[in-house]
């Protein structure tokens, strides 16, 4: 039964893979300094089509236009807040999807206040550490290591959920395990290794990824967002397998990414119903 389910989800993961590189969705990403090379060409790699822009001068024309929005607040400043929010509410209010990372969300009043008010803007996906989503769950500031998390995926399962019922979207905590839920169904995608860890921004960039998938199949985001999740894995698998370090990995992962075939993904991918 579990090889079953194993293989059904590595079918669905491998179909949204193509489906991205067959219709290379416009993802515009407001993310961190720190983060955009890698974010830009994990999406490329991918398939999708990655747009820089965080002006608020361009957003009333650009954001309308696109298959999916990024907001990132890694790099948050007064100057950004406004450009976030104001993309949001435009893919809000023109059915397009949208993808948050709250990172460090915990670390301070005025990034929980942002990200939760960037909550009330119902993002389809939230995808965090188990950190920032506990940070998010109860609107409050948490022990945490700047961008790094304090506590397992698993601490954060209940919390995860109880955030997907408040804010209406799906919700990932990302671990060791990642778990993805709707507030109902949970599911855990086990793919990716330890190094991934070591190479800033993975996390950021497996983000946009999700934002690729979640345009390719709107209307499903939980399993938009594990077949991400799993994919982005197992290419850092792939990649382990040539690297040296963590910079080897980074340039493999992407490598890998590009040229992953249905056969990898459907007997790689490992995502169970919890």
């Amino acid at each position: 039964m579990e090889a079953e389910e194993q293989s059904g989800w590595g079918s669905k993961a491998w179909a949204h893979l193509s489906s991205v590189r067959n219709q290379s969705p416009l993802i515009q990403c407001i993310t961190n300094f720190v983060s955009m090379d890698l974010t830009a060409n994990t999406l490329l790699s991918a398939g999708a089509s990655p747009a820089m822009l965080h002006s608020s001068n361009e957003i009333p024309d650009f954001t309308p236009q696109v298959h999916a929005l990024y907001v990132n607040v890694g790099t948050l400043s007064d100057n950004w807040l406004p450009a976030m929010k104001l993309a949001a509410e435009l893919a809000f209010k023109f059915k397009i999807p949208w993808v948050l990372d709250p990172v460090a969300a915990g670390a301070s009043v005025f990034r929980l206040k942002a990200c939760l008010d960037l909550v009330s803007l119902k993002p389809t996906v939230i995808r965090g550490n188990a950190s920032e989503i506990l940070a998010l769950a109860t609107a409050s500031l948490g022990t945490t290591k700047g961008v790094d998390s304090s506590h397992d995926s698993t601490d954060a399962v209940e919390a995860a959920k109880s955030l997907a019922n408040s804010s209406s979207s799906v919700v990932a905590v990302s671990g060791a395990v990642d778990f993805i839920t709707d507030g109902n169904r949970v599911v855990g995608a086990r793919n990716g290794v330890p190094m991934m860890q070591k190479i800033t921004a993975t996390g950021c960039a497996v983000t946009a990824l999700i934002a690729a998938f979640v345009a390719v199949d709107p209307s499903h985001p939980l399993e938009a967002t594990a077949s991400a999740l799993a994919v982005f894995g197992v290419a850092a698998e792939i990649g382990m397998e040539m690297a040296s370090g963590p910079a080897s990995l980074r340039m493999h992962l992407i490598d890998s990414l590009h040229g992953l075939d249905q056969t990898a993904v459907i007997s790689s991918v490992k995502i169970t119903a919890l």
